[in-house]
């Protein structure tokens, strides 16, 4: 197949133009730019508040503790509170990084939060990182 260089007066164009796709490419990338942060929202919960709070890590695994007592989270996905201890137990079994995030509702009671961090310990998780709210700006 060649290309002609010349082309006859009243000739159909059979170029394919390409701006139209390139116009298009770019608004999806820019908006799945703008909403992918937007899915990495987990279970909302009421945090206490500190003066430091910085959680960092490729591949976090997240403990949330919302006010109801039954369940909890493991990046946003419900667990039973009597079975969370072998779960734990499966996550981390193959994982060098033995790091887990906390976040706890601030209305549920100390001695709640102690007892998951026990079962955590137990079941072999090394670090347990407390998540907090950064203060406000003043």
């Amino acid at each position: 197949m060649a290309f002609q260089t010349f082309r006859e007066e009243g000739a159909p164009v059979s170029d394919i133009n390409v701006t139209p796709l390139v116009d298009v490419m770019l608004v999806l990338l820019i908006i799945f730019m703008i909403t992918t942060p937007l899915f990495e929202r987990g279970i909302d919960v009421n945090l206490p508040q500190s003066a430091t709070s910085n959680i960092s890590g490729a591949e976090r695994i997240i403990l949330t503790i919302p006010k109801d007592k039954n369940y909890v989270y493991f990046n946003s996905q419900p667990v039973n509170r009597n079975l969370m201890k072998g779960y734990l137990e499966q996550i981390f079994s193959g994982r060098q990084d033995k790091t887990i995030y906390l976040f706890a509702d601030r209305n549920v009671p100390y001695g709640s939060v102690m007892s998951i961090i026990d079962e955590v310990k137990l079941a072999g998780i090394e670090t347990v990182g407390l998540a907090t709210e950064p203060p406000p700006n003043k």
